[in-house]
């Protein structure tokens, strides 16, 4: 199973922290990898992506520009990402506010207001973030929600403030501890990883080293071989996938007559003859995921019964229902729910990717739509996924790419 998305692009930003020679192991070969290497060339690192070897060598030379430019900044939300490493380590940082996927407001008042609480100043205009802080000093920061983001930049930028500082309510996500055990490589001094209690020692701003980390495998490509092999009643072996990861998803596939077996190197995936609808609800790790979420609303579109999902995290993320419901699905939406009740079966029809998830629930969905599913907008899906089509083509799909 190829690095995760979600995870190699906060390790890349990581590399910020200490000057050197980096290397970065299975990295996936997607769009938004090659997004952040351009941004942090602009920044000054060196980049290499050995692509046929998911191996990234990244150098820092040190004397960083302490821009990040709009440009660039725009096209990943991931990018908000350098502002803690840069922000603790050199004091300063001026940064576009993210772009990224457009499924509703994700505002960053949360990483702004614990970055003031360990001595940050900011000033925004003109869409610019502008970051000030001579030296950061450690605080106790409790945040709202668990938000993956905000814990991300205030844990980077903790590595390097005087005195501790302990971040409650913080991200459990595996992705976050992909972070920390990196940092940890480093010289970071973390405890409680994993946890909603997080506490970093500061260090010295130069006191961190470069190190080589594997990037860990992605969940959301991992669910989405396992909804695969699932819509279509089949047995497919997905190797490399981590069930630890994903253990309150695989929970609810098997109520829904899906059968997801670890094995010593990955999940052995057979699916029902049909499926059972079910009620699933978004929430923060160890709950189900969002990311996850197109994949279940597919799922239940061919299922037996009525299923309601219920998104407590993205109030916009529903766009992709009226894409489904060219394809035959019965779904309806309502706030933060949709009600889904199960066809017999799809019907192919030409279809638009509106984000990275979105998209390749749709290719899912063509999967078991009679005729043929054109989906177009494939950019978005080349954003986060590693040859999707040729994957699913070595497992019998009829699939192409044109």
């Amino acid at each position: 199973m190829p690095g995760a998305k979600n995870s190699v692009l906060k390790l890349m930003a990581a590399c910020l922290m200490a000057d050197g020679d980096f290397t970065l192991t299975n990295v996936p070969d997607i769009a938004d990898v090659v997004t952040m290497s351009d941004l942090l060339s602009a920044i000054g690192l060196r980049i290499d992506h050995d692509t046929a070897h998911g191996k990234l060598t990244i150098t820092n030379p040190g004397g960083l520009s302490l821009v990040a430019p709009y440009e660039l900044v725009e096209r990943i939300r991931a990018s908000i990402n350098v502002l803690g490493p840069l922000l603790g380590r050199f004091g300063e940082v001026r940064i576009a506010l993210p772009g990224g996927d457009d499924f509703g407001s994700r505002p960053i008042d949360m990483h702004l207001n614990g970055l003031m609480q360990m001595g940050a100043e900011f000033t925004i205009r003109h869409g610019d973030v502008h970051a000030f802080a001579e030296q950061l000093h450690g605080a106790d920061i409790t945040l709202d929600f668990p938000s993956v983001g905000a814990t991300e930049n205030l844990i980077t930028a903790a590595v390097f403030a005087k005195g501790a500082t302990t971040i409650d309510n913080a991200a459990r996500e595996p992705e976050i501890v992909d972070l920390c055990n990196m940092l940890v490589a480093m010289g970071a001094s973390i405890e409680g990883i994993g946890s909603t209690t997080i506490s970093i020692h500061g260090v010295e701003r130069n006191a961190l080293r470069p190190t080589t980390h594997a990037v860990i495998p992605d969940r959301v490509q991992a669910a989405t071989y396992i909804a695969a092999a699932a819509i279509t009643g089949s047995e497919v072996l997905v190797r490399g996938a981590l069930p630890e990861h994903m253990e309150m998803l695989l929970r609810r596939f098997d109520d829904m007559g899906i059968t997801v077996e670890p094995q010593h190197n990955g999940v052995l995936v057979v699916g029902p003859e049909k499926l059972k609808s079910i009620d699933v609800v978004t929430l923060p790790f160890p709950g189900v995921a969002t990311d996850y979420k197109p994949l279940v609303v597919t799922l239940l579109a061919v299922g037996d019964g009525v299923g309601i999902v219920t998104e407590n995290l993205y109030p916009g993320r529903f766009r992709y229902v009226d894409e489904l419901g060219r394809l035959g699905a019965n779904i309806r939406t309502d706030g933060h729910h949709a009600v889904v009740r199960g066809v017999p079966r799809l019907s192919g029809a030409p279809v638009r990717a509106p984000d990275i998830r979105a998209g390749a629930a749709l290719v899912v969905a063509g999967l078991v739509a009679e005729g043929e599913t054109v989906v177009s907008d494939v950019h978005h899906i080349d954003r986060g996924y590693d040859d999707l089509v040729g994957r699913l083509a070595s497992l019998g799909a009829d699939i192409t790419r044109v």
